[in-house]
């Protein structure tokens, strides 16, 4: 039976390298594409460790972690991130930035991605925000990688309460699956008031 643990401190310090391997995984498939590797992603994680409002949301299988959601406040994230929020009228301190939500495929259509959601929110409003952010890469129908089964996760995102910002896209690098260098993205921001 799978169990959801909300992470703090020194417990998501150590599962960090854990959550590292399934954005590898996960994040290889559609839509991201991302070929990772390990030491960009404990840089890219870091981010976890020096937030102290930083929360990590475990999903496990007994000891394993076949799942695991994160989030900070905004101003901890990347800068291309908050930067994408520079024409809103809403302070980054009222802003907590989900970043991923990542799960083996074997996993899903368990109600984990809700309680992703859940645990985030609730961490949110303790800390007295607001409003609650993530994105989402944007790649074109046409795409030669896009599976004929692949599926939005728009409808459950605006289940939830959220929708997409007009004109709120970030841009970040990362080398594609088949590619030998980084290539920009657009990331579509949304967002829901909590």
């Amino acid at each position: 039976m799978t169990q959801l643990r909300t992470l703090t401190g020194a417990a998501l310090d150590a599962a960090l390298d854990d959550v590292a391997a399934l954005r590898i995984a996960v994040f290889r498939d559609w839509p991201y594409l991302y070929d990772g590797s390990l030491d960009y992603e404990r840089r890219y994680l870091e981010t976890y460790r020096t937030s102290p409002n930083a929360i990590l949301v475990g999903a496990f299988d007994g000891t394993a972690l076949i799942g695991a959601a994160t989030g900070t406040p905004m101003e901890d994230h990347a800068a291309e991130f908050s930067a994408a929020f520079a024409g809103l009228n809403i302070p980054l301190s009222q802003i907590f930035y989900c970043a991923e939500s990542v799960l083996l495929p074997a996993y899903r259509g368990q109600g984990i991605g809700h309680g992703f959601f859940d645990h985030r929110e609730a961490h949110a409003r303790a800390l007295g925000r607001s409003h609650m952010a993530f994105c989402a890469v944007m790649r074109p129908d046409d795409h030669p990688l896009r599976p004929a089964t692949a599926r939005s996760n728009h409808a459950f995102w605006r289940g939830r309460g959220y929708a997409p910002l007009p004109g709120v896209v970030a841009e970040f690098d990362w080398t594609d699956v088949g590619e030998t260098a980084p290539i920009r993205k657009p990331l579509q921001f949304w967002m829901r008031l909590l």
